[in-house]
């Protein structure tokens, strides 16, 4: 799957893009790409379970259910 601005789901685990079958067969462990967050700079965490955005120390913590953005 192509990374465009569109969106796209990446697995929470491997960081790897998957299918849109996948990623909607697999909720916990998959994110829906989206944009970031505004005015910030650097490295976010993302829960993949509800798709809000983490502390850097929850994001470590659990690194098969965040994903970290930069």
């Amino acid at each position: 799957m192509s990374k465009g601005r569109g969106g796209g789901f990446r697995s929470a685990i491997s960081g790897r893009y998957v299918t849109a079958k996948h990623g909607k067969a697999s909720p916990n462990t998959t994110l829906r790409e989206s944009a970031g967050p505004s005015g910030g700079s650097g490295s976010h965490y993302r829960s993949a379970i509800s798709g809000r955005y983490v502390t850097t120390a929850h994001g470590k913590a659990s690194p098969n259910t965040t994903v970290k953005e930069n």
